[in-house]
């Protein structure tokens, strides 16, 4: 498994698909190699996967590359049956793999170009390197069917539809909630990256403008957008109901968090299955969520949508207002993220996929020629 920071997962949805799926494997008497980078822990196995640490360059731009680069030089020795390559970015590495006839599959993530944080330069890399992965692997993984759509569209051709699993989380200790001078069941919550496209500012800015009692706290930060992030704090100065806790790396108290939030307000729109939403509807808790397909393909429309700060101001206090209406919601969430989201049956299609692959199965004989279609997807 390339192209991630590797295990144990401290980081993102990337993180901890590798460890869930990883660890199940080996479980199962399959050999798992995770290459992994900046990681304090040093360890050369964690959970049965055996973990090869490898350097990457400390900059936004090269980090990814750079260790996925080396990362597949490694495994060239190696001759795995299947290399798992996690991002898009990294499809230039395939054709390397191809050569020593490795098998590979490429999980796509999001649409990563749409991503403010990326310049022109970013941005067209990204739309370059989705047409290369899809030549160029012998397999692709979406994680929702609207990023399948997308490939199907743009390039017309078929991806394995992986989807995340969702913890459960039940009997979370209250102490982490209360020491944060914060009432469980008594505040709106809100974890994601300081990034346009999750629209922080906006959630900020339409709390602001409503009657809602309980404070919203904000999980997050920003390393590469400082002119955000400074956006995102004048628009909470000023109003005491407003907490911004910066990053938590505690999963303890982030999962304490989810699971004692009157509401979660999710604003990613550019991602796939999110993560971070899995672990709020595995908590039970009602979602808020931005008004898009990913978003709506996970909740089944079972929470309230806003695409803007002026609906989203209502929406907090209508939470407050029905009580019963709002519990509901969280407790249907959890039933049936429960049923879809299960992590064994995703490292089930993770094995089946790596035993076709070992076997010869591939897209690459009909997508090799793909190009892109010249009228855009939307979602």
């Amino acid at each position: 498994m390339v192209g991630t920071r590797g295990v144990p997962a401290a980081y993102g949805g990337f993180e901890t698909a590798v460890e869930e799926v990883g660890r199940r494997l080996a479980a199962d008497g399959h050999r798992v190699v995770v290459y992994t980078r900046n990681s304090s822990d040093r360890r050369r196995e964690h959970l049965g996967m055996e973990v090869v640490h490898l350097p990457a360059l400390p900059l936004k731009q090269l980090e990814t590359l750079s260790h996925s680069a080396l990362s597949s030089l490694h495994l060239l020795r190696r001759r795995p049956d299947v290399a798992f390559l996690f991002n898009a970015a990294n499809a230039p590495f395939l054709r390397l793999l191809r050569t020593a006839r490795v098998p590979t599959a490429l999980h796509m993530d999001g649409l990563e170009w749409k991503r403010a944080k990326w310049g022109g330069r970013g941005r067209a890399y990204y739309r370059w390197a989705e047409q290369l992965g899809v030549r160029q692997g012998d397999a692709l993984i979406a994680d929702a069917p609207g990023i399948a759509d997308y490939y199907r569209h743009q390039f017309g051709v078929p991806t394995e539809l992986i989807r995340y699993g969702a913890p459960l989380l039940e009997h979370t200790p209250e102490q982490g909630v209360r020491a944060a001078g914060l009432e469980p069941g008594g505040y709106h919550l809100v974890v994601a990256r300081f990034e346009p496209e999750n629209h922080v500012l906006e959630i900020v800015e339409g709390y602001r403008r409503s009657d809602a009692s309980a404070p919203l706290v904000v999980v997050g930060a920003a390393p590469y957008s400082a002119a955000y992030t400074q956006a995102i704090r004048e628009a909470a100065a000023g109003d005491p109901r407003i907490r911004l806790l910066g990053a938590i790396y505690d999963q303890d108290l982030l999962d304490a968090l989810y699971t004692h939030a009157l509401t979660y307000v999710h604003g990613h729109c550019v991602g796939g299955t999110n993560p971070s939403l899995l672990r709020a509807l595995g908590a039970g808790t009602p979602v808020i969520a931005f008004d898009v397909v990913f978003n709506r393909e996970v909740l089944e429309d079972r929470g309230w949508f806003f695409t803007s700060a002026e609906d989203i101001s209502a929406l907090f206090t209508e939470a407050e207002e029905e009580p019963s209406t709002t519990a509901a919601l969280g407790q249907e969430g959890r039933e049936q993220v429960g049923r879809r989201f299960d992590w064994d049956d995703v490292a089930s299609a993770y094995e089946d996929l790596a035993l076709r692959l070992a076997a010869g199965d591939s897209i690459h004989r009909t997508a090799r020629r793909a190009r892109r279609r010249e009228d855009e997807w939307t979602a």
